[in-house]
């Protein structure tokens, strides 16, 4: 909590005020959240902007995706409804600074738990288990990853995936690396490219969009173990235990599986189960 500086005469008043407010905060000094205690006038949620099914900016300024959803969740159990959440866009490089500066209280945004990660950040989860995967036209025959050898295959710049889909199973395969995976997706549905590569999740969102259902499926590998997890500032025990009750509410209730069908059901996701708390798959 922030407090004014008071004159001697206001000194009574104001230690009688802070019995009533300590919890809540001073509405007029902070609109940050205290996600402590909850119920501060908002939250701010890292998310992306760019990836649908997992989050995604709307032309109309609203979000969506299986991210959207986690946070949207988890922040009703920290003491928040969805009008006091500010979604905020935070790229994938700038995250651990993001939680560092304080820009934002907690992050959902396709967040693999690693060991490199935990030294900076602490996280609760994890919450999904993805896989690398490949996306390929619906008529394809690519059922492997040596099948590539020969085609052409696309992810975005400073990916290691298609990297490693050429070094460890088809080093004949051609990389197109472009800025985003829109652009891959559109260099696949032109027959630009043989296949798109990244983590099957954010795959299936694309799949399941509504331009693009009955075009694509997605080949079903496990080429790598994705953890995502909710990033919390370092330190932050707190935060990292209410938001791992929530999470397993969230199971327990059912919503997290609903989450899962209403945001990667039109790709027919494969999803694992809900993974347990603390549970991370090498």
């Amino acid at each position: 909590m922030k407090l004014r500086k008071v004159t001697a005469a206001a000194a009574a008043a104001l230690v009688l005020s802070l019995t009533a407010t300590a919890c809540g905060g001073d509405d007029n000094d902070s609109d940050s959240a205290d996600t402590g205690s909850g119920g501060g006038d908002k939250i701010k949620v890292g998310i992306k902007y760019d990836q649908p099914g997992l989050g995604l900016k709307e032309p109309d300024g609203s979000f969506s995706g299986f991210d959207v959803d986690v946070a949207t969740y988890v922040a009703g159990e920290l003491g928040y409804e969805p009008d006091q959440i500010e979604f905020i866009e935070t790229k994938s490089a700038d995250r651990e600074n993001a939680l560092a500066r304080g820009d934002v209280d907690f992050i959902a945004a396709t967040y693999s738990i690693t060991d490199e990660r935990k030294e900076k950040v602490d996280f609760a989860g994890p919450y999904l288990l993805a896989h690398q995967d490949l996306l390929v036209k619906s008529d394809s025959d690519i059922t492997e990853a040596t099948d590539l050898n020969g085609k052409k295959l696309c992810s975005v710049t400073g990916s290691t995936s298609a990297q490693n889909v050429k070094n460890d199973f088809a080093p004949k395969a051609q990389l197109k690396q472009v800025s985003t995976y829109s652009e891959c997706v559109a260099a696949l549905q032109s027959g630009a490219v043989d296949a798109l590569t990244t983590d099957d999740s954010i795959l299936a969102g694309f799949a399941a969009q509504e331009q693009y259902k009955g075009q694509f499926k997605l080949a079903g590998l496990k080429l790598s173990n994705e953890n995502y997890g909710i990033g919390v500032k370092k330190g932050d025990t707190e935060t990292v235990n209410k938001i791992n009750d929530a999470l397993e509410k969230m199971v327990s209730e059912k919503a997290w599986e609903k989450a899962v069908t209403d945001n990667f059901g039109p790709a027919d996701y494969k999803n694992e189960p809900a993974p347990k708390i603390g549970n991370i798959v090498q």
